[in-house]
C-alpha cells in the first residue's frame, strides 16, 4: 500500500481542479500494475467526482446543483451555525468524499473524456487536502 497527499487553494461555492494527472502520476510513482487507487477529499464542504472536465459540463454540474441545493436556500444547519454553508454540506454529500478508480496495465482505468474533479463548495475559498491510498 502506498499513500499520497496533495493540497489545493479552490475558489468558493463551486472550486474545481481537475487532478486526473496528478493521481496518474501516483499509480506511475508507485510503479502500479494492477490495483485500485482511492481518494479522499478531506472535509464536509468538499466532493470528488468523475466529469468530462470541460467548461460547459461544468457549467452543467453547477446549475444542476444550484437546482437541488440552492446556495440562498433555507437550511436549519445555517439557523442553528449561523455560517451560511448549509447549501455546501448538501452539496458535498450529493457528489461524496471518495472515489476509487481502477489500475490496469499501470494506469488509471478512465473513459477517453473521463477525468477527475475536486470541489470545494463551502462559501469561502479553502485549501482542500487531497489523500490517496493505492493498494496494488
Amino acid at each position: 500500500m502506498k499513500e499520497f497527499e496533495a493540497t489545493f487553494r479552490l475558489e468558493a461555492a463551486f472550486g474545481h481542479a481537475d487532478v486526473t494527472s496528478l493521481a496518474a502520476g501516483w499509480v506511475a510513482e508507485a510503479e502500479a500494475d494492477v490495483g485500485i487507487l482511492s481518494l479522499q477529499v478531506v472535509g464536509s464542504t468538499g466532493g470528488i467526482t468523475t466529469i468530462e472536465y470541460e467548461p460547459g459540463a461544468l457549467a452543467d454540474l453547477e446549475r444542476a446543483l444550484e437546482k437541488i441545493a440552492p446556495v440562498e436556500g433555507r437550511y436549519r444547519h445555517n439557523e442553528r451555525w449561523h455560517d451560511g454553508n448549509g447549501f455546501s454540506h448538501l452539496r458535498s454529500a450529493l457528489i461524496g468524499t471518495s472515489l476509487t478508480v481502477p489500475i490496469r496495465s499501470g494506469a488509471l482505468v478512465l473513459g477517453t473524456w473521463q477525468q477527475i474533479a475536486v470541489f470545494n463548495f463551502d462559501n469561502r475559498s479553502r485549501e482542500r487536502a487531497l489523500v490517496g491510498l493505492l493498494l496494488e
